[in-house]
């Protein structure tokens, strides 16, 4: 596609991504309704299509604090909102969706956003989709396994044949629709261990690292993984892409930045450890050493974020970058100024400055 092709052309792509929470404000302990939460995510996407973002994910939970259940129904929302803009899922809980319902709803979104749908698929980080669709999670890696092999399978062709050891089997079946594009593009989310990278490499699919704060030298194995698996299953570097993704908020200034950010994330935080049983509260003093310069956390003015995003190229030579910037209960006004920072002062410089090493690098 043309457009496909001016993108890679124009360099890194930038977008941002939201997993709906519903959290208590830190102020006021005021709890926003789901249907709230739901129109200012519409009005987010709406927001980064119009200022020129490239990509807009949806996240997946199945808990009463987070508004989004169904990424596909919220994406085709969107796509009826935006013109251009990627919609991607952020991730797909693969291990306890049928491959085949999941090929048919994205397709579907595939049709109505004339070709922009994407999936990124995750064994997830958390597991009430298991008892709630009955699965057992001692499962958890085979199902993820078995379905990201079926659902490959049915993005290259209408009629299957199929069996495996979770699902009915499928003889010659039709499998409708049919993307606009000639494939669904999918992503494999990781976080940590390289044998889901090396998964992702073998089967040829991008790869979305997801790279929530500390040093990012210590993704790099997740990444030389990645690519080693990838070449040695006979796909060239062309095809392997990385994207990385992480918590970020921008203001015009770094120190407006983080005293606006930090009640917001240490709120997210304590909020998500709550709920696993965990008590936790993070200080300030811990926050500024988790924003520092040379770490992962996106949070700061935009030429603070610009260079931490190209320090990360330098070591991953990625393709994309998706910030979470709407999290902890955050008002909406402050989401909207990360975006229209993100997509008119940072987007254009990393644009400019990787399509430059993307020339080099085919020169030499």
């Amino acid at each position: 596609m043309v457009g496909e092709e001016l993108r890679e052309k124009a360099g890194m792509e930038i977008g941002l991504y939201t997993l709906a929470d519903i959290v208590p404000d830190p102020f006021t302990n005021r709890i926003i309704s789901a249907s709230q939460r739901m129109k200012e995510i519409l009005d987010a996407a709406k927001l980064a299509d119009e200022a020129g973002l490239d990509l807009f994910g949806v996240g997946e939970h199945h808990r009463l604090d987070y508004a989004t259940s169904a990424p596909a129904v919220v994406l085709a929302a969107i796509a009826q909102r935006t013109k251009r803009i990627k919609l991607t899922s952020a991730t797909t809980v693969l291990s306890t969706v049928d491959p085949v319902r999941l090929f048919e709803d994205f397709a579907t979104l595939d049709l109505v956003s004339d070709g922009r749908a994407e999936i990124i698929a995750g064994r997830g980080a958390f597991v009430e989709s298991f008892p709630l669709f009955g699965y057992d999670t001692d499962d958890y890696d085979a199902l993820f396994e078995e379905n990201l092999q079926l659902f490959l399978k049915l993005n290259e062709s209408e009629k299957v044949t199929w069996d495996g050891r979770f699902r009915a089997p499928l003889r010659n079946a039709e499998i409708a629709p049919r993307p606009l594009q000639q494939r669904l593009p999918i992503w494999v989310g990781v976080g940590g261990t390289p044998e889901s990278a090396a998964r992702a490499g073998r089967h040829g699919a991008g790869m979305a690292i997801a790279m929530l704060g500390g040093d990012p030298a210590r993704f790099l194995p997740l990444a030389d993984a990645y690519r080693e698996a990838g070449r040695r299953a006979g796909y060239d570097a062309e095809q392997l892409k990385i994207g990385i993704t992480g918590h970020g908020y921008i203001a015009k200034t770094s120190q407006q930045a983080r005293d606006e950010y930090y009640p917001y994330y240490s709120n997210y935080w304590s909020y998500v450890n709550r709920q696993r049983g965990m008590t936790f509260r993070l200080d300030r003093s811990d926050f500024e050493r988790m924003a520092a310069p040379e770490t992962a956390l996106f949070v700061g003015s935009p030429a603070q974020i610009v260079e931490k995003i190209l320090r990360q190229h330098e070591m991953f030579g990625h393709r994309r970058f998706l910030a979470q910037i709407d999290i902890g209960g955050q008002p909406f006004h402050q989401v909207a100024q990360s975006i229209e920072l993100l997509a008119t002062e940072i987007a254009p410089a990393v644009r400019r400055a990787t399509s430059q090493t993307h020339k080099a690098l085919q020169l030499g």
